[in-house]
């Protein structure tokens, strides 16, 4: 990854300020960052997460969008796989995998989590 973009997102709390930076390799590195492999149920989250953004930008909030990845993954046990795929908090660290703003008023990185 580029030191600008490096620089860029630093000031965003590790959330990518230009989405078009993101790459399904910088969602590794960022994982690899957390002690983390990305697996096939993690790269589907994310697309997703991406998709729901693409599609709403930042009109929703992170209840709203922890409630949209219960019910669209409620297949995988719902909540309860999101948190094992993402232990840090399925808004928070999925946002910051998938290269995406952390909903408005969300100032708690551990959003969702159980830490």
């Amino acid at each position: 990854m580029s030191n600008v973009i490096q620089e860029k997102e630093s000031k965003a709390k590790g959330h990518l300020i230009e989405l078009d930076n993101w790459s399904e390799d910088v969602a590794r590195k960022y994982a690899s960052e957390d002690g983390m492999e990305l697996t096939a149920e993690h790269l589907e989250v994310i697309r997703y997460l991406r998709k729901y953004y693409d599609k709403n930008g930042r009109d929703y909030n992170a209840r709203t969008l922890l409630n949209v990845l219960e019910y669209e993954f409620g297949k995988w046990e719902g909540k309860r796989r999101l948190y094992q795929l993402f232990p840090r908090g399925p808004v928070a660290q999925g946002c910051k995998y998938a290269g995406i703003p952390l909903p408005p008023n969300c100032n708690d990185l551990s959003f969702g989590s159980v830490h």
